[in-house]
């Protein structure tokens, strides 16, 4: 692929709401993904492969649980910084953000907000440091947009439980080496569990044949009588509060992490559009090409902006998890219009693996299904102003 010429999109001068913190750590960020995520990524998204070498890497630059305390082996960083670092990874390539957001937002959130202290010391840090890979397992193959309805569950057996169920549509679970798992007890309550690869009966089956987020390893969790040591459960958390309060930290990623795609779609297409001749001149002189960079340009600053006030929110702890469906369900959708404008501006080399859109377009597919679809997000919006549950 051409060179990464990248260096970001700022029509609104958004870069003087941001700390000189902030900005070092998205510059930092940006220029590992240009040194060692865009000379790669084409062919491991070819080779529907994850890339495991730049788990180190992103370790080192703090990818891994950004906002978790220092202490515990995370950044110990605020809220915009982490959705910064969203924002650089997924501007390289969605499905290492989701490797990323997986292991800070699904693994490191919840054994650090929920988990006993043994658990944290005995986690935490090799997460953060890329020693672990982490999964999260609560989509079921019959139970996505009504998790409560999951039929994966726990008996208590003494010592221990006996986990059985399935788990489906998860993000790192051919390699993960921890599965943070949701399942019902005896009473029908969900609890949170982490179990281990290497426990009798536990099983990671990867998905095949996807066109999507090829460069991320996808999989079920298969539970066969796998005995799980009653430590490794979280002892206080019930229901499906714990799993929804870590998918909005992982849907307040995306918000950020959208943003990124839809840049490097602009950013290819606007350069694009400076180069190529038709007609006796570049096509970025013609009106209608001109149309569809100043409403990409514009829904970019719009999806900047929203995400910095929610970070600001975030930081404050005011941020509702209402308002960040919104952000996600908003900064993802005009991230998927931008890539097919994008694709249309550079015509057929828009769909070669020469410039990144095709891949993006293809990516952001599945980044507006999960973590909640585009459609529940928007009936979570409707609930919140109209006070009336549509769900049901």
């Amino acid at each position: 692929m051409p060179n990464d010429l990248f260096e970001g999109v700022d029509y609104y001068q958004i870069d003087d709401l941001l700390t000189t913190e902030h900005k070092l750590i998205r510059d930092t960020v940006r220029q590992y993904v240009k040194q060692e995520i865009s000379p790669i990524i084409e062919e491991y998204a070819q080779k529907a492969e994850t890339p495991k070498q730049l788990i180190k890497g992103l370790a080192e630059i703090g990818a891994f649980g950004p906002s978790i305390p220092a202490e515990y082996g995370g950044g110990g960083l605020d809220n915009i910084s982490y959705g910064l670092i969203m924002q650089e990874i997924e501007r390289g390539d969605s499905g290492i953000r989701s490797l990323v957001s997986v292991q800070g937002s699904l693994v490191m959130y919840p054994i650090y907000t929920f988990g006993t202290e043994e658990q944290k010391r005995k986690y935490l840090p090799k997460l953060g440091a890329g020693e672990l890979i982490g999964c999260f397992g609560l989509t079921e193959p019959d139970h996505g947009s009504n998790p409560g309805g999951m039929i994966t569950n726990i008996k208590d057996k003494g010592d221990h439980v006996v986990l059985n169920g399935a788990k489906m549509w998860i993000s790192n679970a051919p390699f993960a080496d921890i599965a943070v798992v949701w399942a019902k007890d005896e009473e029908g309550k969900i609890r949170g569990l982490i179990v281990e690869r290497g426990m009798e009966g536990f099983t990671t089956p990867e998905t095949h044949g996807k066109w999507s987020l090829r460069a991320s390893q996808t999989g079920e969790l298969v539970f066969d009588n796998v005995k799980v040591p009653k430590e490794n459960l979280f002892p206080d958390i019930r229901g499906l509060k714990g799993p929804l309060m870590c998918l909005s930290t992982a849907r307040y990623g995306i918000a950020w992490g959208a943003i990124g795609a839809a840049m490097d779609c602009y950013d290819t297409a606007l350069r694009y559009s400076q180069q190529r001749v038709q007609f006796g001149k570049p096509i970025g002189g013609f009106q209608l090409t001109q149309k569809k960079l100043a409403e990409m340009v514009t829904e970019i600053t719009k999806a900047q902006l929203l995400a910095w006030r929610l970070g600001v929110l975030k930081n404050e702890g005011k941020a509702t998890p209402a308002q960040i469906s919104m952000a996600k369900r908003n900064n993802v959708k005009i991230a998927v219009d931008i890539a097919r404008e994008a694709r249309q501006i550079l015509g057929g080399m828009g769909i070669t693996g020469e410039y990144s859109i095709m891949r993006h377009m293809m990516n952001l597919e599945s980044v507006i299904t999960y973590e909640g679809t585009h459609d529940i997000h928007l009936l979570i919006t409707g609930a919140d102003i109209t006070g009336i549950d549509a769900f049901k």
